[in-house]
This record gives C-alpha cells, structure tokens and sequence, in this order.
C-alpha cells in the first residue's frame, strides 16, 4: 500500500482519535506521577502496554515478530519511540508547566519535516508544507496561550529534554516505516516495540527506583495507570503502525498539533471549561495549516484563480 501524502477520511479520522488518546496521556501521567516515580511510571507503561497486546495476538491469532531483522528494528524504534522520550516527557513534566511542555511537543512536526526530506525520497518538504507547519505551530502557541512561553527563561535542561523528546519522535517515524516494509501487521509491530522498551528499561529501573521498595499506589494512580496503558498506549500504538504504513511519517506527526484541540474541547465538554477568544483564533491558524499540508484546497484554490481558469 503506497505512502498517501494527501490523507483521506479515514486517516484524519484515525489522526483525530489518536490525538484524544495522546493527549490523555498527559493527565494520566500527571495523575501517575503523585505515586510513581519517573522511571517507573514509565516501566510499567511499557510492561503492561506489551502484555495486553501480546494477550491480544494470542486471542485473535495474531503473529507475534520473528526474525533478527525485524527485532533489531523493533529495538531501534523502541529506543526512539519510547524509552528516550517517554522518559525524558515524563521527568519534564515535572521541572517545566503542562502548558509550555505542550508547545515544545508541537514541534515534532517541525523535525518531521525536516527528517523526512533527508531521509526518504517520498516525503519531500515542499512550501506548502512548511508554511502549513509553521501556521500550525502558531496555532497551538495561540491556544496554549503566551502565558505558557514566561517559563521559557528557567528550567532550561527539562525544555531541552522536550525538544530531544520531539526530535526521536521524528526520527521514530521515520524509521518506524520499515515496519511496512518488513511486513509487520501495526498490532504485532506495537508489541513487539513495548516488549523492547520494556527489556531496555527493566535494570535501569531496579537499580534506580527500587521499586519494590516504593509505597502502595492509591486507587486514584492504578486508574490513571489503567487509562495510560489501555488508551495511551496499547490502543494508540497499533493506530500509530496503522496510520504510519498509509499516511507516512510527516503526516502521521501532525497528531501533535491536535492534542491541543482535542484536550481544550474535552475540558469544555467534562469539566466545564469556558472557551477563549484565543482558542478560536489558534483553531483557525492550525485548520489553515493543516490545509495546507493536506494541500487539496489550496490547489484548487489556485485552480480558480489562475488566468484563463472558469
């Protein structure tokens, strides 16, 4: 199935549900965090994520991954995708403010861009899609707000972890790709990446945390760890595979830019949230720059005004 640059219904459509998962993924782990430790927040994400995805392919018959080839790949993306950046995301979170973290997230797309057109030969930057990239950039920090960038000034190494973080993202995505190639269905390639995360990051964790050491959690942190590891993980990762083998890495990356608007309309919709005018105005700065990255209206807009168009 070849790579589509412009996404279809069903891309945006599974793009928009992953950014509701993701963007979960903050409250879960801030919730996580007030029993957990970092690091084994993080373990346990992978751990248990792997678990239910391996219980899965065994219910459904699924393949699980065979082949050197294909485990060192998954190992390499496992470093990438989650052992570095979930670990540098979650110990940032707690340095830096959710609102700050979530404008330097927003620039994953901005490595994406730039890694794809090194990286591949069919994902090639183009003007469209770069100004489409900067306008979205604008419209998260319109949403967020400016208030979020006065932490900009301290905290300088947890602001360096995000943009790291972003940056592996981008190359995950990249690399990631090869799971197409290899012929590894999204559920098995999610799994067998989780399974990875957790081997990597399992001695680190007795070592440093001690876990066994740690208090009970509260109800409160096995719930949000509930929603970490079913929501944000396993089910977002088999989406993740699934769109990355249609829609490619750079678009695939976008999902960013939506966590923002996904996690604002929760808040106005559960938690009774009062919608800003600078919502509305960051909304149409980043549905302009995801208009022109799609880059379907655009040329028909130019379609119609081009001389000697009727």
């Amino acid at each position: 199935m070849p790579i589509n640059r412009t996404m279809g219904p069903r891309e945006w459509g599974l793009l928009l549900v992953l950014s509701v998962l993701w963007g979960g993924s903050f409250f879960f782990i801030g919730v996580a965090l007030a029993g957990l430790p970092p690091l084994t927040l993080v373990l346990a994400r992978v751990l248990l994520g792997s678990c239910v995805l391996f219980a899965v392919l065994r219910l459904t018959g699924g393949a699980v991954p065979r082949g050197w080839r294909v485990w060192r790949t998954l190992a390499a993306i496992a470093l990438l995708n989650n052992v570095v950046p979930f670990t540098l995301l979650t110990w940032s979170q707690t340095q830096i403010a959710s609102g700050l973290a979530s404008i330097l997230n927003a620039t994953t797309p901005l490595w994406g861009v730039v890694a794809a057109h090194l990286f591949t030969v069919d994902e090639k930057a183009t003007p469209g899609r770069l100004a489409g990239v900067a306008l979205g950039f604008a419209g998260v920090v319109l949403m967020i707000g400016g208030d979020a960038l006065a932490g900009m000034g301290g905290a300088v190494l947890a602001q360096g972890a995000c943009l790291l973080a972003t940056l592996c993202y981008a190359l995950s995505g990249i690399y990631g790709r090869q799971m197409k190639v290899l012929g590894v269905a999204p559920i098995s390639a999610a799994c067998g990446q989780l399974a990875c995360s957790t081997l990597v990051l399992l001695l680190p964790v007795m070592l440093v945390d001690t876990p066994w050491r740690l208090p009970m959690p509260s109800p409160a942190v096995w719930g949000a760890l509930a929603g970490l590891v079913l929501l944000s993980t396993a089910l977002a990762f088999v989406i993740y595979y699934r769109l990355l083998a249609t829609a490619g890495a750079t678009n695939l990356l976008l999902v960013t830019f939506l966590i923002p608007v996904t996690a604002i309309a929760l808040g106005a919709l559960f938690l009774g949230e009062v919608l800003q005018p600078r919502h509305a105005a960051g909304l149409a700065f980043l549905a302009g720059g995801l208009a022109a990255i799609d880059g379907r209206l655009p040329r028909r807009a130019w379609q119609r005004l081009r001389p000697g168009a009727r």
